[in-house]
């Protein structure tokens, strides 16, 4: 694909965490990636730019990731929300996403479609392969766009600039966590640009080289 995407970013200011909203062109359709909290301004940036979400994408259910489903569901009610099979649940649990464990319980929709390794979705023009990659919760998936040069991957709280997802959390496993990395993103091509969670964007090359969790990989 030789048209490169639009990727707007917007950052909540609790937990700075960044959703992305992702398009062909600078109006017309488009996929909102992990709307955290600040869904207000989601909303703002989508309707000024003339935006239409077709899809919403959680990379897992942490509230933090989850918290503007509500409000974009709302207000773009055909929007399919689309999260992995294994963290769909806690869309609806304040306990499972944790957001009651940090004093402000919420809930979100429940999923449209849950999906698995290996399935592809098609979304505003861009084809998205779903990668299991659990070890921050054990649900946690990655949509790469394959098709594009260079790819991208959506993703989520696993591989960051220069450090990767906590472990600590309650379905959170640091072994897991390196082996998703390791198995699923570094076989990736050096220059596959990472949008992650939090934080800047990367590359798996420069990861792989880098990351001072990951060089003994």
């Amino acid at each position: 694909m030789e048209t490169a995407p639009i990727v707007r970013v917007v950052t909540s200011s609790l937990f700075e965490e960044n959703a992305y909203l992702i398009s062909l062109a600078k109006d017309g359709d488009c996929i909102v990636v992990d709307p955290g909290l600040d869904a207000d301004l989601i909303v703002e940036q989508l309707q000024a730019a003339g935006l239409n979400p077709v899809a919403i994408l959680n990379t897992h259910g942490h509230g933090d990731h989850i918290a503007g489903n509500e409000l974009l569901k709302q207000t773009w009610p055909d929007a399919p929300l689309i999260i992995g099979a294994g963290d769909a649940w806690k869309l609806t649990d304040p306990a499972g996403n944790l957001s009651a464990e940090f004093g402000m319980p919420m809930v979100s929709p429940p999923a449209d479609q849950t999906v698995s390794e290996g399935d592809v979705l098609e979304f505003a023009g861009i084809r998205w392969t779903v990668l299991e990659t659990p070890g921050h919760s054990r649900g946690h998936v990655v949509f790469v766009a394959k098709e594009l040069s260079p790819m991208i991957v959506l993703g989520g709280d696993v591989l960051f600039a220069g450090s990767v997802g906590r472990s600590d959390l309650a379905d959170g496993d640091h072994e897991t966590l390196l082996d998703s990395i390791r198995t699923k993103l570094f076989p990736l091509p050096d220059n596959t640009v990472v949008l992650p969670g939090h934080g800047p964007p990367t590359t798996v090359g420069h990861e792989r080289r880098t990351n001072p969790f990951l060089k003994s990989m």
